[in-house]
């Protein structure tokens, strides 16, 4: 299925926003500070692949890389969401509570 481009961009635009927002998320930037130290202390080895050093830095960058795909795909999901009922003209029904 193709989008119009005028759908493509604000898709791109909207993808641009979430990202932006997460990269200055606190908890994202104190993982990242975390995975920064341990990198730095990876160089200082000299087989880098070999070292506990490289093991963490490469466990933390997992981390971080998860908590920062996670929290785009929940707001890509929860956008896709809002998008279906925007189209569909609010037309879920609301439950209501009723007596028999």
């Amino acid at each position: 299925m193709n989008f119009p481009p005028w759908m493509q961009r604000a898709i791109q635009a909207r993808l641009d926003e979430v990202t932006a927002r997460i990269e200055h998320d606190p908890e994202l930037s104190r993982v990242r500070g975390g995975t920064d130290e341990a990198f730095e202390v990876l160089f200082a080895g000299k087989d880098v692949e070999q070292t506990p050093e490289y093991t963490e830095w490469e466990n933390r960058y997992i981390v971080s890389k998860g908590i920062e795909n996670e929290r785009l795909y929940m707001q890509g999901l929860r956008d896709g969401i809002q998008l279906t009922v925007s189209l569909l003209g609010h037309s879920i029904p609301e439950e209501t509570d009723t007596e028999a």
